[in-house]
């Protein structure tokens, strides 16, 4: 009998961010404290059947030769079929079903839609099992940048004028759309309104470009946000949802410093492209850390956010302006978040330890 708890990792799933989840997996797998927990690493395959894969951080691991990714392996899990229980099951691909335990505490390290938009979020809430990260309404928020940027403005958070753009309203009035955006001004940027790691955007320097720029992003989703572009230095934040009573905490700041590229593109995030140098702790005064600090924990709040974020700024020469949410953001040893955190003294084995506690002491309240 084991007194460790049981972590099911969820990872992979159906959106085009599958790869960057197998590589958030690889990372958790390698870090993870063995001597507190069992890992049950549960798969998801591009076309959404949930496998039992192998408890191995190499077989996920990012390589621009090879992006990983979850192969169907022919076993499904089966999850609880009520909240009297917390058993996870595996089928194997011959049909025979064994029990993996009781799970204490799933975390789903997925990004994209059918993972970090709230759909998985419902499914363990019906389900009754506790999870790291925000429930399903900051899920959906953070994950939709119009509905994000809805939120924010309402609450006084100062965001970047944007239109956003239906596919039937692109098909139908192109002309109108084509207004909208000149008034916006040139550069813009257009995005999936539901879509992360900077797939589906496009930089537009000229409006002969808008077009290919809009269909690049409905390829993704059938709404897309034209966006002003600011002039500003690139500054991230990372946020940690307290326990129940505690205030959420916000760590120092990190910098995207662009000399060769367009703009921070998923090349650059995850394939080590030329022409971009993160560097953390960013180069702030302390009143303009504690302005971003705050910005961050009520842009975190207003979306009624837990567990972790990431938060996105421009810093222009009239102040910070939030460029989006991430509720479940970039997770590799690499990334912007966990870098945030080791430079404010929580490393990153220590960092997956506190999600999980959080999770779980938000699961016990």
């Amino acid at each position: 009998m084991t007194d460790k708890v049981v972590v099911a990792l969820l990872f992979g799933g159906r959106s085009s961010e599958h790869s960057i989840s197998c590589a958030t997996a690889a990372g958790v797998l390698a870090a993870i404290d063995r001597d507190r927990y069992d890992v049950i690493p549960v798969g998801i395959t591009h076309e959404g059947a949930f496998t039992l894969q192998p408890d191995d951080a190499a077989r996920f691991a990012l390589n621009a030769e090879a992006l990983p990714e979850v192969d169907d392996n022919g076993s499904r899990i089966v999850w609880p079929d009520s909240v009297a229980s917390r058993e996870l099951s595996v089928v194997a691909a011959d049909g025979t079903r064994s029990s993996l335990g009781a799970v204490d505490v799933v975390f789903p390290i997925l990004h994209g839609p059918w993972g970090e938009d709230g759909t998985v979020q419902g499914m363990l809430e019906l389900v009754g099992l506790p999870y790291v990260g925000s429930g399903v309404l900051a899920s959906a928020l953070g994950m939709d940048k119009h509905f994000t940027k809805t939120v924010l403005q309402q609450a006084g958070i100062p965001v970047a004028p944007w239109e956003t753009v239906t596919a039937y309203q692109w098909r139908t009035e192109p002309d109108t759309v084509r207004a909208s955006a000149e008034a916006l001004g040139l550069p813009a940027f257009v995005k999936p309104a539901r879509a992360g790691s900077s797939v589906g955007v496009s930089k537009v320097s000229s409006w002969e470009d808008l077009p290919a720029a809009i269909d690049t992003a409905l390829a993704e989703d059938d709404r897309v946000l034209i966006e002003s572009s600011v002039a500003g230095r690139e500054v991230e934040i990372a946020v940690l949802g307290g326990r129940p009573g505690e205030p959420t905490r916000a760590s120092v700041a990190g910098e995207i410093v662009i000399s060769g590229r367009d703009f921070y593109d998923f090349a650059a995030k995850y394939l080590d492209a030329p022409g971009i140098e993160l560097v953390c702790p960013a180069a702030l005064t302390d009143a303009e850390l504690a302005e971003m600090r705050d910005l961050g924990v009520r842009a975190f709040d207003a979306i009624g956010g837990e567990g972790l974020a990431r938060v996105d700024f421009f810093l222009t020469p009239e102040g910070f302006v939030v460029n989006e949410i991430n509720t479940m953001p970039g997770f590799t040893p690499i990334s912007m978040f966990p870098r945030c955190w080791q430079e404010s003294g929580l490393a990153y084995p220590d960092l997956i330890d506190e999600l999980i506690q959080v999770a779980l002491a938000r699961a016990a309240a």
